[in-house]
């Protein structure tokens, strides 16, 4: 250490449960972990709440949730936050989790030491695994990387940045499909441009972008984004054809992802496909004291879809509850007979 140097305190927590993944699943599984009166954290290499929905499609509407006829991915995330927030549970965002090491313990269950990619060290008595699909990063689009934060995105966090601007959204999928449905009635102009004549999104969905007044532009590519300080054209090449320059304040590059279990793929679980976690019936994976719910697990007749995750979540954290203490019921109770916190507070 040089002179004047001062090293960095190393953050550390102790909690009962850690939560590897804060996306919906993850977010409910912290919900149930306060039923049981577990202290909670969730860790997640992105900024906020809400995983793959909040980054993907905040303002997308989900027609799949219990008791939801439709709920946009903002609203839903948002709920969930609410729901959880009820039992303080520990936010560690924007940091992966890197390694997972066992701390035997003479006289109960081993605990664990969970550190992250910032150095925070967690101590905990069980993991559950609600990570999606691990860590995702988006596509690059080959030209125009330059303007990252500066008119082109891959993600929209709020249509109204969008208000009013000339659009290209790029790709052939259900997103690049979704964003221009959702981006026509507050642009200017919603300009679509595939490389391909036929598109990976749903035909309905094609349909109702054709239909929708945007303009489709396929066998293209976007070859380059030019202006000054921020985004202000745009050149798309079609297939033997010369380049056409559009007007375009906003790009948005919506080209997929790519997903990594990352470090966890040494944390010494049984993979199927090198993707997912093997669980058994309590969601438990091969390593005592770890389950894993939502996309990242694996087992006979799964179905990823967030419905699923939800249950699958509330099995993992109840266990999880026994296996923090061996003489506590699986059974949580039924939450209609739990005295809501204000309400209780106010009793107190």
């Amino acid at each position: 250490m040089t002179k004047g140097e001062q090293s960095q305190p190393v953050e550390r927590h102790e909690v009962d449960l850690v939560l590897v993944g804060a996306g919906p699943v993850g977010l409910y599984g912290a919900y149930y972990a306060g039923v049981r009166g577990l202290r909670v954290a969730l860790v997640d290499s992105l900024p906020e709440p809400g995983g793959q929905v909040t980054a993907l499609y905040p303002e997308k509407p989900i027609y799949d949730i219990a008791g939801f006829p439709s709920v946009r991915g903002r609203e839903l995330v948002d709920n969930l936050v609410e729901q959880a927030g009820r039992y303080g549970p520990l936010y560690l965002l924007g940091q992966q989790a890197r390694s997972l090491e066992r701390a035997p313990v003479e006289d109960g269950p081993d605990r664990f030491r969970l550190t992250t990619s910032n150095g925070t060290l967690i101590d905990c008595g069980a993991v559950v695994v609600t990570g999606g699909i691990g860590t995702f990063t988006p596509r690059p689009l080959p030209a125009g990387e330059e303007f990252l934060g500066r008119g082109l995105s891959y993600f929209v966090p709020s249509l109204a940045d969008f208000t009013g601007t000339d659009v290209v959204v790029v790709g052939g999928g259900d997103s690049a499909c979704d964003w221009v449905l959702a981006l026509k009635p507050v642009a200017r102009s919603v300009t679509l441009v595939h490389r391909r004549t036929a598109f990976r999104a749903h035909a309905a969905t094609v349909d109702a972008v054709r239909s929708c007044g945007a303009t489709v532009v396929t066998d293209a590519q976007v070859t380059g984004i030019e202006g000054d300080e921020t985004l202000e054209r745009v050149e798309v090449t079609r297939k033997n054809q010369d380049p056409v320059v559009l007007p375009a304040q906003r790009v948005v590059a919506a080209l997929g992802f790519l997903a990594d279990l990352g470090p966890m793929r040494d944390w010494g679980f049984d993979l199927h496909d090198n993707r997912h976690l093997v669980v058994d019936s309590r969601m438990a994976t091969d390593v005592p004291g770890v389950y894993a719910a939502g996309d990242i697990s694996e087992y006979p007749g799964k179905v990823r879809l967030i419905a699923v995750g939800f249950g699958e979540v509330a099995t993992a954290v109840n266990n999880a509850a026994v296996h923090l203490d061996p003489e506590a019921s699986l059974f949580p109770g039924h939450s209609t007979d739990e005295a809501p916190v204000a309400v209780a507070a106010a009793a107190a």
